[in-house]
C-alpha cells in the first residue's frame, strides 16, 4: 500500500495536509485503475475528526477504492476559502498522479462528514468557479469531481444552521459571505451526483440541511440519493463500537450507509 503523508501549501494554509491509503499494482488484482474517495472529516472547522478518517477509509480500502484523508487548515489558522482550495490542490492531484497511484480519473468521489459535509458539498457547487483553477493554476477538467458522499452534513446558514461551522469558516468575512456558503442556494447543473444520509433525530446539524440540499439538486435534475435513519445522534462516523465515543453512537441501523454509499458508486459508475 502506498501510505504516504503530503503536506500541503496553499495560501493560508497550517498543518495541513493529506494521508494517502491506496494499493499498489499486484499480478493477482486484476483491477488496473480504481475509483478514489477524498475524506474530508468533520469537525466545526474547528478541529478534524479522527473518527471520521481513517477509519472510514479502511472500510472502503477493503471495498476496493483507493482512499486519501484531507486534514484541512481550520479555525483559527485559517478561513474560508483556505480549505476550499487545499480540496481543489488534492483532486488536481489525483488527476495528475493517476497512472502512479492507480487513479481512474473519472471516479473521483468527494466524501464529507459534518462541517466536512460541507467543504465537499461547497466543492461540488463551486467547483467551475474561474477563482479556484486560476489560484491553483491549473484547467477546471483537473478539478472536476465524479460524485459526492455526505454524512449529515453542514449546508444551510439560515434557519437550521449548525452556526458555529459559519462562524469558523468565515471569520472576519461572516457578515459578507455567510449567505454564499448556504449551499442549498448554489447548485448548478455542474454538481456531480450526490449521495446523503442523516439522522432526524440530529440536534446538532439539524436533519432539514440534507433535506434542504436534497431539493436543490433535484430542482437542478442532479442524481441525488438521500436516506434517513429515525434515530441517532450527530458525528456517528461508522456507527459502531469501534467509532463510538459513548453507546449512543452506537446504532445498528445507520451501520448500513457504508454499504449502501458502496452500491450507489456502483450505480454511477456503471452508468
Amino acid at each position: 500500500m502506498i501510505h504516504q503523508r503530503i503536506e500541503l501549501n496553499e495560501q493560508g494554509s497550517k498543518n495541513a495536509f493529506v494521508t494517502t491509503y491506496i494499493m499498489e499494482a499486484n499480478p493477482e488484482l486484476p483491477v488496473k485503475k480504481r475509483p478514489t474517495i477524498v475524506i474530508c472529516p468533520g469537525g466545526g472547522y474547528e478541529f478534524v475528526s479522527y473518527r471520521e478518517s481513517e477509519p472510514v477509509a479502511l472500510q472502503y480500502l477493503a471495498r476496493g477504492y483507493n482512499v486519501v484523508v484531507l486534514r484541512y487548515s481550520i479555525y483559527p489558522d485559517a478561513t474560508y476559502p483556505t480549505a476550499l482550495l487545499e480540496l481543489g490542490r488534492v483532486v488536481q492531484m489525483l488527476h495528475e498522479r493517476a497512472d502512479e497511484w492507480l487513479i481512474d480519473e473519472n471516479k473521483i468521489v468527494l466524501m464529507g462528514f459534518s462541517a466536512g459535509g460541507h467543504l465537499a458539498a461547497s466543492y461540488s457547487c463551486f467547483w467551475t468557479k474561474a477563482f479556484l483553477s486560476d489560484t491553483l493554476g491549473c484547467d477546471k477538467d483537473m478539478l472536476k469531481p465524479n460524485g459526492v458522499i455526505l454524512s449529515y452534513p453542514v449546508i444551510t446558514s439560515g434557519e437550521y444552521a449548525h452556526r458555529g461551522s459559519f462562524v469558523s469558516l468565515l471569520g472576519d468575512r461572516y457578515d459578507e459571505l455567510v449567505e454564499e456558503m448556504s449551499l442549498e442556494n448554489q447548485v448548478t447543473e455542474s454538481n456531480p451526483p450526490t449521495f446523503l444520509w442523516h439522522t432526524v433525530t440530529d440536534d446538532d446539524v439539524p436533519v432539514e440541511n440534507s433535506l434542504l440540499f436534497t431539493r436543490a439538486l433535484k430542482d437542478k435534475n442532479i442524481f441525488v440519493e438521500l436516506h434517513l435513519y429515525s434515530e441517532g445522534p450527530h458525528g456517528l462516523a461508522l456507527a459502531n463500537e469501534f467509532t463510538a465515543v459513548n453507546e449512543t453512537q452506537i446504532v445498528p441501523s445507520c451501520q448500513t450507509w457504508v454499504e449502501l454509499a458502496h452500491l450507489w458508486m456502483t450505480k454511477i459508475f456503471a452508468k
